[in-house]
């Protein structure tokens, strides 16, 4: 190794991520049932242009060849999504067709070396869960752990790395409040009560997995901010920040960690009844001990309830940006008293999302301090990555320089914070390929890999050959680093 290159720990773990909705595909094959994405994507408006994930990436079909690239990429972990709506079409019975493709995606990532990190739920409720309330129905609570064991005894004897729910505050917030998400509710009631039976339905199924396989790895991840007050003087600006800090992360790091919701977090929502919904028994397993935290971590949030002077921009995932679906959204907070993100000059992204890789440093350094720390669990990042209007040549190669500085500047925060003292033991870039991104359609693309929709074709962009570099030597370089030319215009196609 140069020594100008800045090593990462022996055995860190380099690989990418997907959600099944997104790439998969085949959205019917072999007895498939709606999922509330399906039934999202076909109201006017919901999704841009109405877009849906009928064909997606055809991961479905063409998941050989996709798991082929990954190696030739270095990746040695693949962190992916089952589909609820494949393995039981109705939430509760069993389909053997669709949970065969997972095992056999399973056995083809083992054959290439790469290690399976199975995801249970990445936002494809069963429509069918969601007729009868979905996340704010209790009893959903009790079908995702019957479905984790369902998972688990096909796949148990193979994946080693489980994790429960993806970014809950998404499925329950944008989701059941501001209705960007499906199954596009704007209940602030339900939002609250889906965000505890996710909870729930996490240590149930920790706890079900943990019964069946002691040597297993569990784990939940969150997708978390760093919430600052634009004014640190201003009292209301520091309330703001205190409120969406709640709302946004404490509201489910307390739960998992300290086995309690924070105080002042029930006290902002207490005119909905929140407290109402926690029965006796539900903060112990929420608290099952976990094996890692996963961290999905895009930028920061400046907030201020004083927009004087100040560029406002819509609430936290939700900027409006080209090519975002039309539908009237509400805000995802159900208690933050007019906060509003403003911003602050940094560089965004094609989503309007800020830049912001010593957040990421922040954030590793307080959830170590408060919560993983204490704990005596490491940190993995499970998502991180970028939405930009790339612009292919003439082979279809994109130059994305912006997205491989995005990848350069927060792998740099996660090794300063690793010099810190934080125990971070992975980095699984958003995202392998471009895909469906959500009410966007597929307008905004975060792929490292370039997806011809039309052709299907994979090609490789600069970012995804800069990143291989760095997982094959495990070291970040010194300075801005070129990318080799040699593997340009790469294509994998059927």
């Amino acid at each position: 190794m140069s020594s100008t290159q800045r090593p990462f720990p022996e055995d860190f773990l380099w690989g990418t991520a997907t959600a099944a909705y997104q790439i998969e595909g085949a959205a019917h094959a072999e007895g498939r049932g709606d999922s509330i994405w399906d039934v999202f994507a076909r109201l006017p408006g919901a999704v841009a242009d109405g877009h849906n994930g009928d064909m997606a990436c055809d991961h479905y079909r063409r998941y050989r060849q996709d798991v082929a690239l990954m190696g030739r990429l270095n990746m040695k972990a693949y962190r992916f999504s089952t589909s609820w709506a494949r393995c039981m079409p109705d939430g509760v019975t069993p389909n053997p067709d669709g949970i065969a493709f997972y095992s056999r995606l399973v056995d083809e990532l083992l054959a290439a070396g790469i290690t399976p990190w199975l995801t249970l739920y990445h936002w494809d409720l069963p429509q069918a869960l969601e007729d009868n309330g979905g996340w704010a129905n209790r009893d959903t609570a009790y079908r995702f752990a019957d479905y984790a064991a369902l998972m688990h005894s096909v796949l148990g004897d193979r994946v080693r790395i489980w994790t429960t729910l993806n970014e809950p505050w998404c499925s329950a917030f944008l989701g059941y409040a501001a209705g960007i998400h499906a199954p596009g509710r704007q209940e602030p009631r339900a939002a609250l009560a889906a965000a505890h039976h996710l909870l729930l339905g996490h240590g149930l199924a920790a706890a079900e997995l943990r019964r069946r396989d002691t040597e297993a790895s569990l784990g939940i991840t969150l997708n978390l901010t760093v919430s600052d007050p634009r004014d640190p003087g201003s009292e209301s600006d520091r309330d703001a920040a205190r409120r969406i800090d709640g709302q946004f992360n404490r509201i489910f790091l307390d739960p998992l960690f300290r086995g309690e919701y924070p105080a002042d977090v029930l006290a902002d929502v207490a005119h909905l009844g929140m407290a109402d919904l926690v029965q006796d028994g539900d903060l112990e397993l929420i608290a099952t001990p976990l094996d890692l935290l996963g961290v999905n971590y895009y930028h920061g949030e400046s907030l201020t309830k004083d927009l004087a002077g100040a560029q406002e921009q819509a609430a936290p995932e939700t900027t409006s940006v080209p090519g975002q679906a039309t539908r009237a959204v509400a805000s995802p907070f159900v208690a933050a008293d007019g906060a509003r993100s403003v911003r602050r000059g940094l560089p965004v992204t094609g989503m309007g999302w800020e830049v912001q890789p010593e957040g990421l440093r922040r954030l590793l350094n307080r959830l170590h301090t408060e919560y993983t720390g204490p704990a005596g669990i490491p940190i993995y990042i499970t998502e991180n990555g970028a939405a930009y209007d790339d612009v292919p040549d003439a082979t279809g190669f994109v130059d994305d320089q912006d997205r491989l500085g995005f990848f350069a500047a927060h792998l740099d925060a996660v090794h300063r914070a690793i010099a810190d003292g934080v125990d971070v033991r992975g980095y699984l870039a958003w995202s392998l390929l471009d895909n469906f991104e959500w009410s966007f359609g597929y307008h905004q693309r975060f792929g490292m890999v370039r997806v011809d929709y039309c052709t299907q074709d994979r090609i490789p962009k600069a970012s995804a050959l800069w990143y291989s570099s760095v997982a094959s030597g495990n070291a970040l370089p010194a300075g801005s680093s070129p990318v080799p030319p040699p593997a340009r215009g790469v294509v994998l196609s059927v």
